[in-house]
C-alpha cells in the first residue's frame, strides 16, 4: 500500500478519468491502492465534443484526473468545475489559459492540483535546480543550459516540466541566458537535465524517469489529497505542505 497506509484505512472514493490513454489506463490499474474506484472514463469516443461532462455522469464522483490533450483542457476544467468536482490536471501545453483556469477554479469553489510532472523525484529535482540557480546567480562565469528527451508521441516541446525548471531558475535570480533544447524519439519516458558550465568546471543535474508509473502514482496521491479542498494548488503543495 502507498505511503504506509493499510487496507481499509480510508473510505473508497469514486474517481473519473478524463483522457483514457496510456496514462489513464495505468491510473485505473493503480487506483485501488489509493482508495479509489474508477466510476467514469471519458475519451475521444464518448467526450469528443464534451458531451460526457454531464451532471448525471459525474454524480457521486469525488475527484477527476485529466490526462487528455492540450486543446481540450480549458473546456474540460470548465465543465468539471461547473459540476462541483475537484480535479488533478496532468496534461501540459495549455499554459496560455492559466489565468482563465485559475478563475474557473475560484468561481466554482472547487479544488485543483496542477503539475507538469507528477513524479515525486522530479518535484524534488525542481527544488534542487532552484537552489543551484540561486547559488550561481551571482557567479557570471557560469552559463546554463536546459535539455530534455521524451518519446516521439509527446505533444509539446519543450515540455511543461522543462519550462517549469527554467522558470524556477529565473525565479531564483538566475538572470543570464539559458539555452533550452528538446529531443523527441522512440519510447523514452523522459529525462531532464540542467547544467552550469564555466572555464573551471561543469555542474550537471539530471532526472531520468524509468516508466510512467511514477507519474500515475503521483497523480493519484494528489487526487487523494485534494478531495474536499478548495483552491488552486501545485503538486509541491501536496508533497511539501507544512
Amino acid at each position: 500500500m502507498p505511503d504506509g497506509e493499510t487496507a481499509g484505512a480510508t473510505t473508497e472514493r469514486r474517481l473519473a478519468i478524463v483522457g483514457y490513454g496510456k496514462m489513464g489506463k495505468l491510473i485505473e490499474t493503480l487506483a485501488p491502492e489509493y482508495g479509489f474506484s474508477v466510476a467514469l472514463k471519458l475519451d475521444e469516443f464518448n467526450n469528443a465534443n464534451f458531451e460526457g461532462l454531464t451532471a448525471e455522469n459525474f454524480r457521486g464522483i469525488d475527484v477527476a484526473i485529466d490526462f487528455s490533450i492540450p486543446s481540450v483542457v480549458k473546456r474540460n476544467v470548465e465543465g468539471v468545475a461547473s459540476l462541483g468536482v475537484n480535479m488533478v490536471l496532468g496534461t501540459t501545453g495549455w499554459q496560455e489559459h492559466a489565468e482563465a483556469i485559475r478563475e474557473t477554479v475560484r468561481k466554482n469553489g472547487v479544488g485543483l492540483v496542477w503539475s507538469p510532472n507528477y513524479s515525486i523525484g522530479v518535484n524534488v529535482f525542481f527544488r534542487l535546480v532552484e537552489e543551484a540557480a540561486r547559488l550561481l546567480a551571482a557567479q557570471p562565469q557560469y552559463g546554463a543550459w536546459a535539455w530534455e528527451i521524451h518519446h516521439s508521441t509527446k505533444k509539446d516541446a519543450p515540455s511543461g516540466t522543462l519550462l517549469k525548471l527554467v522558470d524556477e531558475m529565473k525565479k531564483a535570480g538566475y538572470a543570464r541566458p539559458i539555452d533550452v533544447s528538446s529531443n523527441r524519439a522512440g519510447a523514452h519516458p523522459g529525462t531532464h537535465e540542467i547544467g552550469f558550465d564555466s572555464s573551471a568546471d561543469t555542474i550537471v543535474l539530471r532526472h531520468a524517469a524509468r516508466s510512467r508509473e511514477g507519474f500515475a502514482r503521483g497523480a493519484l496521491q494528489a487526487a487523494r489529497w485534494v478531495a474536499g479542498k478548495q483552491g488552486f494548488f501545485e503538486f509541491g503543495d501536496v508533497l511539501f505542505e507544512g
